[in-house]
């Protein structure tokens, strides 16, 4: 699209047309869309009953670029977050320009966010790096993209229990790469979203309404959220073990049964979310208060190890992660609710 048009609300009457009732477009609509005769346009019924006219997208939509002219001295994550925000703002390109050259610690920073989020750099001089997105939004799936973050961080929900069984640090060491993964897949579908609500052609071939993307926002976020927490859990259980500390017996077992039913939780939420199965959301939603009512058996806490007092404080952690991934799990099926009883 050439430009924004003022929204506006236009009344035009039906004319006959052989056994066809028609109506003709704007032509200041017709120009900023650059359509022409025999150029095809979509056209949906909404919810609502609202027409919605379009513009079919094609290979021929415009291409957006983000200029950022950066400090000599610019800290390396305020580069990285305004990559991100280029990124999720739809920018097919983001031209990088520093005042005097890019440090070394500056360019390993671009080169990182840039091959996660699903970039490449074109271009790369000693003041000026160019980089270019690979995606093509029309052909990937927002649905699969929930279904992999999801995965991934189930995979960590499983790790994360078999740890408390028996203490593994490397295994709970793979916990901070792959929650970095799920903020990777988080970008890529907020990105989609965004995508989406500005380019109606575009929602619909990735089959999302309005009421999706919204929901869609909330869900990943909650997600991401889930990851976040299971990355809280697995570094304090690697201070724990490395101190060579070993949690009391009916702490430890109160927790994992705690992490079984939030885990669980998060899992089934998820679940039914995709599939809008209200069938267990109230059963997720209480399980809350079951995880409330089990901690009771263990508070106080008591204090053990050498360093009680940080050994104390990294069970503290665990505990309202385990609570938290509970809280966001019930967030979820509540969630599933709303989105199945729409209408």
């Amino acid at each position: 699209m050439s430009a924004l048009l003022p929204e506006m609300v236009d009344q035009r009457k039906l004319m006959a047309l052989g056994a066809s009732l028609v109506i003709t477009l704007p032509r200041s609509w017709l120009r900023a869309n650059d359509l022409k005769k025999g150029e095809m346009v979509s056209v949906k019924v909404q919810r609502d009953q609202a027409l919605l006219i379009s513009p079919v997208l094609g290979a021929q939509e415009e291409k957006r670029e983000l200029h950022l002219l950066m400090e000599a001295d610019e800290g390396v994550a305020s580069i990285v977050r305004s990559i991100i925000a280029g990124f999720l703002d739809g920018y097919s390109s983001i031209k990088l320009t520093s005042k005097k050259f890019f440090t070394v610690d500056q360019q390993n920073a671009i080169r990182d966010v840039t091959s996660s989020l699903y970039m490449m750099i074109i271009e790369s001089e000693a003041n000026r790096i160019l980089i270019e997105s690979l995606l093509d939004e029309s052909k990937t799936s927002v649905f699969l993209s929930i279904e992999r973050m999801h995965a991934i961080t189930y995979s960590m929900c499983r790790d994360i229990l078999n740890s408390l069984r028996e203490p593994n640090l490397g295994l709970l060491r793979t916990m901070d790469p792959l929650e970095s993964d799920v903020d990777h897949l988080m970008y890529l579908i907020l990105r989609l979203i965004r995508q989406a609500l500005l380019k109606p052609s575009l929602a619909r071939q990735l089959q999302l309404d309005l009421p999706d993307c919204l929901d869609i926002q909330t869900l990943v976020h909650r997600i991401e959220r889930v990851a976040d927490h299971l990355k809280v859990i697995a570094n304090s259980l690697i201070w724990l073990i490395e101190k060579g500390v070993r949690m009391p017996e009916e702490t430890l077992s109160t927790l994992m049964l705690a992490a079984e039913i939030a885990f669980s939780s998060y899992d089934l939420s998820v679940k039914g979310f995709l599939s809008k199965d209200v069938s267990r959301t109230n059963e997720i939603i209480d399980k809350e208060a079951e995880i409330g009512e089990l901690y009771t058996k263990i508070a106080p806490l008591p204090l053990f190890g050498d360093e009680s007092a940080s050994s104390f404080n990294q069970v503290i952690l665990i505990r309202e992660s385990i609570r938290k991934i509970s809280h966001y799990s019930a967030d979820i099926a509540e969630l599933t609710i709303d989105r199945a009883y729409m209408s």
